[in-house]
């Protein structure tokens, strides 16, 4: 049975923030709030929730998924990052950037792209969140809660909770949610490339 937690935005109560770990740690799917949009997402290596996740959102074997992660440190054990990506990772995160990086041998091979082994990072920039992350002492794997049919993503958690609940473990409400998505920006190549403009100012990775 699904279950719904409000959780304070600025300063979330620890009491539940350790039920939802441990909702997570037992692979229950939940949805969360970010600094951008709400997200669906579970724990990185539970497989029977990652195929849930998959069916709810209908992503197909090319979708990009993604990590999120408590700092810059625990994003480079998961990612191959150079000289010069680290320092404009280091200038831009916390943030609402979603980063597409080659993978390391910590990423679950289901969870890299099939073709280009690569894997999305995110440090994100909510008190929930990273509440959460640290408590789970683990990345978690997220995906924007943005149906294929939507212009825009879900904002309303009591929406939410009652569109969604059936399908889901947890809603964490942390108050209405963002309308637009993470800035998505490719750092496989020489150059960064900007492959969605959202949220996260786009010009630092932009020659």
């Amino acid at each position: 049975m699904s279950q719904i937690f409000r959780v304070h935005p600025v300063s979330p109560q620890q009491r539940l923030i350790k039920q939802a770990a441990e909702i997570i740690r037992k692979g229950g799917v939940a949805i969360y709030p970010t600094d951008a949009a709400y997200a669906i997402g579970c724990a990185m290596g539970n497989k029977s929730a990652l195929d849930r996740i998959v069916a709810i959102r209908r992503l197909d074997s090319k979708h990009d998924f993604t990590l999120l992660c408590r700092d810059l440190s625990e994003l480079a054990t998961y990612a191959r990052v150079d000289n010069v990506a680290y320092r404009l990772l280091k200038h831009n995160t916390p943030g609402c950037y979603t980063f597409l990086l080659r993978a390391t041998a910590e990423v679950p091979r289901r969870l890299m792209h099939p073709k280009k082994k690569t894997i999305g990072l995110r440090v994100p920039e909510c008190p929930i969140v990273l509440a959460l992350l640290e408590e789970l002492d683990e990345p978690m794997m997220t995906a924007t809660l943005q149906m294929p049919d939507d212009e825009y993503p879900m904002t309303d958690p009591e929406e939410i909770f009652l569109s969604m609940g059936k399908q889901v473990d947890l809603v964490i409400d942390g108050g209405w949610g963002e309308m637009e998505c993470t800035t998505v920006v490719n750092m496989t190549d020489d150059y960064p490339e900007v492959i969605r403009e959202g949220k996260g100012d786009p010009s630092p990775f932009m020659s």
